[in-house]
């Protein structure tokens, strides 16, 4: 008889975190609307390469993110920050996410026809926040920069506007005028 409890199955897990959270009163579904980390604007957690993890990977990744307080994106596995020749610190522990897909096999039937089977199945890894991994590159580690001020972000807004409308008048001088009815302003077609 062996003494290791059984591991439970990936389904098991991944429900077992939303559970834990709903009872916690969070709404895992929600991410937290803050942008701190300057490696991206508000973002779904990104793998190392910068691809987006889809679907339950993203709702677990915000979780975990959230109860542990990272703001870093970037989440990688072990073997991924040993290429980049980092080291996961110790005593840290990884967040599960999981890939999903199906083969197709075939067999012979017992009448001797080749008949295709198409077999799901999902696999569970481990992987680590970049806050997790010492010795990055400085890329992972990006620090924030405060943010704009509401007057200067106004101005930016309106130095924006007022720049693409000049351009578009430049474009098409030639265009007959369409007049809204908006401040009396005059957009171009």
């Amino acid at each position: 008889m062996s003494t290791t409890a059984a591991r439970p199955d990936v389904y098991s897990r991944v429900t077992a975190k939303i559970v834990a959270d709903l009872e916690r009163g969070v709404r895992p579904w929600l991410k937290p609307w803050n942008a701190d980390h300057a490696a991206a604007r508000i973002t779904r957690p990104l793998r190392g390469n910068g691809q987006p993890y889809r679907g339950i990977n993203v709702l677990s990744l915000w979780m975990d993110a959230e109860l542990k307080g990272y703001v870093c994106p970037i989440w990688m596995t072990y073997k991924q920050a040993l290429e980049l020749k980092s080291q996961v610190r110790k005593g840290e522990h990884g967040s599960l996410v999981v890939y999903a897909d199906k083969i197709t096999r075939t067999d012979t039937s017992d009448s001797g026809e080749n008949v295709e089977s198409v077999i799901p199945f999902m696999k569970g890894y481990t992987v680590f926040n970049c806050e997790q991994i010492e010795g990055l590159p400085e890329h992972f580690y990006a620090a924030a920069s405060a943010p704009a001020s509401a007057p200067d972000r106004i101005a930016t807004a309106e130095n924006f506007a007022a720049r693409a409308m000049m351009g578009r008048m430049k474009c098409r001088a030639n265009a007959k005028p369409r007049t809204l009815l908006l401040r009396n302003s005059t957009m171009w077609k």
